[in-house]
């Protein structure tokens, strides 16, 4: 399907004249002959590419633009002023109200062509990279849902196993890498007492030492 790209100038001339260039180059192109009309246009068709002149009747570029990007779904649409307002002050204010390139009349057809597949290929690629990102990224819902799974498997393992919430919590801080007394300290038991579930949970698991223990915990997936 052909990108759409949105002519708005109240010149006649330069609308039919980049309408039927850029059709004749494989765009789809729709004119608008002054600003209110061009951000009516805008929110109906949603082009690709916006076209456009600073001065124009009803509401100018600058305004026009600067409405847009209010807009969460045009924040990202390429805007190309094509205007005779060529000063500093004319471009610097175009920039700050987030048009993307100034092209002063007179123009090539040339140039105008080679800017608007540039801003359209960037577009393409940062919208392609955006939806990858949204698409790979969980919810929070999906995320918090698969917290609570991995919570219910790592019970229910603990479980199967015979073990007791608190050698479940040792278990846990042994795989951290803190020692019996970092542990003892942590849990505010004594260090003779973490020796004791230490010692039970390597019978349990059929390890023989915390190395072991560890490797048993990734193993059957008993840390989340």
């Amino acid at each position: 399907m052909p990108l759409l790209i949105l002519v708005a100038d109240d010149d006649l001339g330069i609308r039919v004249a980049v309408k039927d260039y850029l059709e004749m180059h494989g765009y789809t192109a729709i004119t608008a002959p002054n600003g209110e009309d061009a951000f009516s246009l805008v929110q109906t068709y949603r082009p690709h590419l916006l076209i456009s002149d600073i001065k124009m009747p009803r509401k100018d570029g600058y305004a026009l633009v600067k409405e847009l990007r209010q807009l969460p779904q045009f924040r990202l649409l390429p805007v190309v002023f094509l205007t005779e307002c060529d000063t500093t002050e004319n471009r610097i204010q175009g920039y700050q109200v987030g048009c993307d390139l100034y092209l002063p009349k007179p123009f090539e057809m040339e140039e105008l062509k080679a800017v608007i597949r540039n801003l359209l290929e960037r577009s393409q690629i940062i919208q392609s990279e955006w939806r990858f990102s949204q698409e790979s990224s969980p919810t929070p819902n999906t995320l918090e849902q698969q917290q609570t799974a991995a919570k219910i498997s790592i019970q229910a393992e603990i479980e199967r196993l015979g073990l007791t919430s608190r050698e479940s919590e040792v278990l846990d801080l042994v795989t951290t890498g803190l020692s019996n007394k970092e542990i003892a300290q942590h849990l505010h038991l004594s260090e003779r007492t973490i020796e004791k579930h230490v010692s039970k949970l390597l019978e349990k698991t059929e390890t023989s030492n915390r190395v072991g223990l560890v490797r048993f915990a990734l193993d059957h997936h008993l840390v989340s």
